[in-house]
């Protein structure tokens, strides 16, 4: 199929795609990437007046570190970020969870930006941004501001920002020297969405964990921190009882629906085996 007809804008600076957004009242799509956002327009699913493509702005393509802050320029591609030395030493669970998304021609297009606006549920950035409590500065008509992880995802393929508020940055944190990280992934071929995702990251000292981190991909509407997990590692440690004690209890923290994919009870059941293995795997992948 074709999509339906719609203007087409090209604007050269950030200030310029917001005017276009606000222009259009919310009837607009912001063009990034396109791999999600072209199927959708083929198939008629979206109809928008217009598309603003935000490619000619070089200023949002970009990966450097602030004060212990990894901070990603919303037009950055997922093929730098899979290269990116910052990355590999700075935030390796991204970069992990980056070889999890779609093929090569997908990464070489996608954007970190995109893919956390679109918000996909079973998409890995999210739950990277979940799991490690990043953020997202926005600039919209009345200015910029920051979002945290956990007031931007509201429900499947929505977020919090208003239509005319653009994506400009992202932000996470760098994870500590030595910390273990692990993303585990269960898809019915390479390359297929989630069915769910699991991103881990664990700080120790010895037996005792003093900070760790869990969010689940594809098991409810929203990227899911598993914080009573996290407290179940942080209280009794990183032992084999700890761990399934705290993979139970992730599978009962989450609220999947069932779909042609997969039944809710059988995400719940990944959702506990894939943090086991993800904390075990975590406690041999130890950040440089």
């Amino acid at each position: 199929m074709k999509p339906a007809k719609f203007d087409y804008h090209a604007p050269a600076s950030v200030d310029e795609a917001v005017e276009l957004l606000a222009r259009y009242g919310g009837d607009a799509k912001v063009l990034a990437g396109g791999q999600s956002l072209v199927p959708l327009l083929n198939f008629r699913l979206a109809r928008p007046a217009a598309l603003v493509d935000v490619n000619r702005i070089a200023a949002l393509s970009y990966v450097r570190e602030v004060d212990g802050t990894v901070a990603f320029g919303a037009m950055t591609r997922q093929r730098t970020i899979e290269f990116s030395p910052v990355v590999a030493s700075r935030l390796p669970l991204l970069r992990e969870a980056t070889r999890w998304v779609g093929h090569l021609p997908i990464r070489s297009r996608g954007t970190i930006g995109g893919s956390i606006a679109h918000a996909d549920p079973s998409a890995e950035y999210p739950a990277v941004l979940t799991a490690l409590g990043g953020e997202v500065e926005v600039q919209g008509p009345r200015g910029r501001r920051t979002v945290k992880a956990a007031d931007l995802f509201e429900t499947y393929l929505t977020t919090t920002l208003a239509p005319e508020e653009l994506v400009v940055e992202v932000r996470l944190p760098a994870m500590p020297a030595g910390s273990g990280y692990a993303f585990e992934e269960f898809a019915r071929r390479h390359g297929d969405f989630a069915i769910v995702g699991i991103a881990a990251m664990l700080v120790r000292d010895g037996a005792r964990c003093t900070s760790a981190r869990l969010a689940a991909a594809g098991a409810g509407p929203v990227p899911v921190r598993l914080r009573a997990a996290e407290e179940i590692l942080e209280r009794d440690g990183l032992g084999d009882a700890a761990i399934e004690a705290a993979a139970a209890r992730a599978a009962e923290l989450v609220a999947p629906d069932s779909d042609i994919h997969a039944s809710a009870e059988y995400r719940r059941h990944l959702t506990s085996v894939l943090t086991g293995r993800a904390l075990r795997r975590a406690l041999k992948t130890p950040r440089p």
